[in-house]
């Protein structure tokens, strides 16, 4: 009998889940190590340095075709577009074949993303409005999965397989919100004629799709010309990378069955052809059964999943905390000092610390009310309720819209940075706290 598309990525889906926990855990490692470093380092006697160097301009290109920017720039609207990449690639497969593919598997995750967006813009905004700061207003909506689920594995088997999926499907949830809010809201002074050329460029990818054409290479070609033109449109340049991942194909040039049929006879192939030679150097048949092979198996493994593999660990343990080095140097001997009345400040931490966990909570808890989800099989609301806590450690999103909503605002880029990392950390002990007081799961993890 056939294997269906869906079955084909449900079984790629649970293994790349495992690995995508693994990765996530260590990265948040090294992420923490880094924003250690860049504290130290902006409170040290080399601050003035540590500043300088993320100031160093670089240039691409050449003569009038050329793009200058400063180094910390180059990390956020450059290598984060490709971590938006992996985001988008993220959002794509769980749409396909996830927690998202599905409204029953969906509803209880979207709902909690959608209260932990809401409340925490409402509470920044109950500080904010009216002023020049009510801009941030976005900052608070965010989730770092990798710090949240590093919190989780601290846990051990404490915490159900159930409760990480849910985690994770709340903030690929979250980040589908929170780049919309960014393209929507955080935009400049629009360039339509840059725009149109994104545009076009955007619709060459969706027709290299829709003709079947798998090269990773071409779209990454294509990704970078659109990125420029997004770059000089207006709109934010990293959202290059979403769009890129929805124009990926999602499926082999060839199905399960004729990879099965195909692998087999090649394997025969290499098996009876052991005669022609000792050693695989010598033997020609061997070799032309393994290169066919191998050529077997990247027509069967989808470019979205061979893109995703490849960048994963990429994004976990360069770019990201790259960005956390770049970023997370706040200056407490600078010109600006703490104030814990700061509305920025206020606004920030309360809505990661008290909105996250409300929010998310109330909408979860509404959604199994009116019956449009129900709660996961091995948890309890004490899970939802401890998971909503870390929800509001939000670092590297919340960063990256502080820097976009405070540009040239250095006051109120430090007030919510502060606000960020206090949150962070509030939040992060107090979903562990109220986690680690849980039984075992009664079954084992898959």
């Amino acid at each position: 009998m056939p294997i269906s598309r869906f079955e084909e990525y449900k079984k790629y889906v649970l293994v790349a889940s495992q690995e995508f926990f693994r990765v996530e855990t260590l990265s948040s490692l090294v992420m923490l190590g880094c924003t250690a470093v860049a504290l130290i380092l902006a409170n040290s006697p080399v601050a003035e340095s540590y500043t300088r160097f993320w100031a160093t301009p670089i240039t691409v290109g050449i003569g009038e075709h050329s793009i200058s920017k400063s180094l910390l720039l180059w990390i956020n609207d450059g290598l984060m577009a490709i971590f938006f990449l992996l985001v988008g690639l993220e959002i794509k497969r769980e749409t396909l074949v996830g927690e998202l593919a599905s409204f029953k598997r969906a509803a209880l995750p979207i709902a909690a993303a959608v209260g932990g967006m809401v409340a925490p813009a409402l509470i920044y905004l109950l500080f904010n409005a009216g002023q020049p700061s009510a801009r941030g207003w976005g900052i608070p909506m965010a989730t770092d999965i990798a710090f949240a689920l590093s919190v989780l594995a601290l846990l051990g088997n404490r915490i159900p397989h159930a409760l990480k999926i849910f985690l994770s499907t709340l903030a690929i949830a979250d980040d589908i919100g929170a780049t919309l809010v960014i393209a929507l809201f955080y935009t400049g002074q629009l360039v339509w004629l840059n725009l149109g050329i994104a545009g076009v460029l955007l619709a060459s990818l969706f027709v290299l799709n829709a003709l079947g054409v798998w090269r990773p290479f071409l779209y990454v070609l294509i990704g970078i010309s659109l990125w420029i033109a997004l770059l000089k449109s207006g709109v934010h340049a990293t959202l290059a990378g979403i769009v890129l991942a929805f124009t990926i194909p999602a499926s082999g040039r060839i199905d399960a069955d004729l990879f099965l049929e195909k692998s087999h006879i090649l394997l025969n192939r290499f098996r009876s052809s052991g005669s022609a030679g000792k050693h695989i150097l010598t033997n020609e048949e061997q070799r032309a059964a393994i290169l066919a092979l191998e050529s077997a198996c990247r027509g069967a493994l989808p470019p979205l999943s061979r893109i995703e593999h490849k960048l994963h660990p990429w994004v976990a343990f360069l770019i990201i905390p790259l960005f956390a080095l770049a970023n997370a140097g706040v200056d407490f001997r600078g010109s600006y000092s703490v104030s814990l009345v700061d509305p920025v400040l206020l606004g920030v931490f309360l809505g990661l610390v008290m909105g996250k966990q409300a929010g998310i909570t109330l909408f979860a808890w509404l959604a199994v009310r009116c019956r449009m989800a129900t709660l996961p099989s091995h948890l309890t609301w004490r899970h939802i309720y401890g998971t909503s806590w870390l929800a509001g450690i939000g670092f590297t999103m919340a960063l990256f819209i502080t820097n976009i909503a405070f540009l040239n605002m250095p006051n109120l880029l430090f007030q919510a940075k502060v606000g960020i990392l206090l949150a962070s950390v509030v939040s992060g002990a107090i979903g562990f706290l109220i986690l680690r007081r849980l039984s075992a799961p009664p079954i084992p993890h898959p």
